[in-house]
């Protein structure tokens, strides 16, 4: 025993140092906000742009619960890139590469045509007043709460970015397979903190992974870390989840099947997702990394507080997606726009 808690001890200590280190190299960055967002941005230039995103976000959600997640993802996509600055939302054009066919964006990232739904009504009512960026920021609050999950206030007044970042695609967004020091300092080079991360990284409750980023998870360390040698339950998951996801792709046919991270409530925004990775069902190593790593002594204890309280997860949730939001992107107040549409930047 004593043995055993002195090399837990070496561990805290060591995953100690190494966000100290994390945290010195982006400390510049942490705790980002920005000045020119505000409650009443539109009080008096569009005071209904909420109410027209909830009312297209409510048609959206009730035709498919899916949508909800679909914009959810777009809005973190956006602010890890260049900040919360609609940049997610451009088309490839001859003189701009957008994000959307980068690596880590192609095939992942659906729900535009809401974006495009939520944009038309309200150049109708308020044109060239509100950013897709803002749009985007509203939809994906109204997506959580349409659910079952918390609500926050929006600060806005956001510009829209007249450049996309396809390389930093690569480098600011965390993948399905990455160790968790490495998703730690993605988050903290967004001036956003281990509890940040781990309150954000339950969105994933109302997600879907595609074959491609679940695979090396199912035929590699789930039997480790779930009960499925024992247990005919996780068993039978897993075998649903290989069936679904064969361990070499064939012709391309398999590598885009999904299925929900959230195996318990796929279409409720609670708290499960975390009751997952206490089973050690987790579906992308990513997410399983959060309680089963051996670095991830603070985070093992935050997944354990959110899956025994609903309510401190959905409040955590709720500040960290503001502080999230908040991440935007300077060079927009300088040579931004409001986007007429927002696939394209205006001519």
């Amino acid at each position: 025993m004593a043995f055993i808690h002195f090399c837990q001890s070496r561990i805290v200590i060591f995953e100690f140092l190494v966000l100290v280190f994390i945290g010195i190299c982006f400390s510049k960055l942490n705790g980002i906000s920005d000045s020119h967002l505000s409650l009443d941005y539109y009080k008096k230039t569009c005071p209904s742009v909420e109410g027209i995103v909830r009312k297209e976000m409510e048609c959206a959600c009730l035709s498919d619960p899916r949508n909800a997640a679909l914009i959810l993802r777009l809005h973190f996509h956006d602010c890890f890139v260049q900040g919360c600055d609609g940049s997610v939302l451009l088309d490839d054009t001859v003189t701009l590469k957008g994000e959307k066919n980068a690596p880590n964006n192609k095939n992942a990232l659906k729900g535009f045509k809401i974006i495009d739904r939520i944009k038309n009504r309200i150049e109708s009512e308020c044109p060239g007043t509100v950013s897709c960026a803002d749009i985007l920021t509203i939809a994906a609050r109204d997506a959580v709460l349409l659910v079952g999950g918390p609500y926050w206030d929006v600060p806005l007044g956001r510009k829209d970015s007249k450049k996309a970042g396809y390389e930093l695609t690569d480098t600011n967004l965390p993948t399905a397979d990455e160790g968790l020091i490495s998703i730690i300092s993605k988050f903290m080079s967004q001036g956003l903190s281990v509890t940040d991360m781990v309150a954000l990284s339950g969105a994933h409750t109302i997600g879907k992974a595609r074959c491609v980023n679940f695979r090396n998870r199912i035929y590699g360390d789930f039997k480790m870390t779930s009960t499925s040698y024992i247990n005919p339950i996780s068993s039978s998951y897993l075998s649903k989840l290989k069936s679904l996801c064969p361990p070499i792709e064939i012709n391309g046919s398999s590598d885009n099947n999904e299925t929900s991270m959230d195996n318990i409530t796929p279409n409720l925004f609670d708290n499960s997702y975390y009751h997952v990775l206490l089973k050690g069902e987790g579906l992308i190593n990513s997410d399983q990394e959060l309680y089963s790593s051996f670095l991830g002594v603070q985070t093992k204890k935050i997944v354990e507080k959110y899956a025994a309280n609903t309510i401190a997860f959905f409040e955590q949730f709720a500040e960290s997606m503001v502080k999230m939001g908040n991440i935007t992107n300077p060079e927009t107040y300088v040579n931004g726009e409001v986007r007429k549409s927002c696939r394209f930047v205006n001519t």
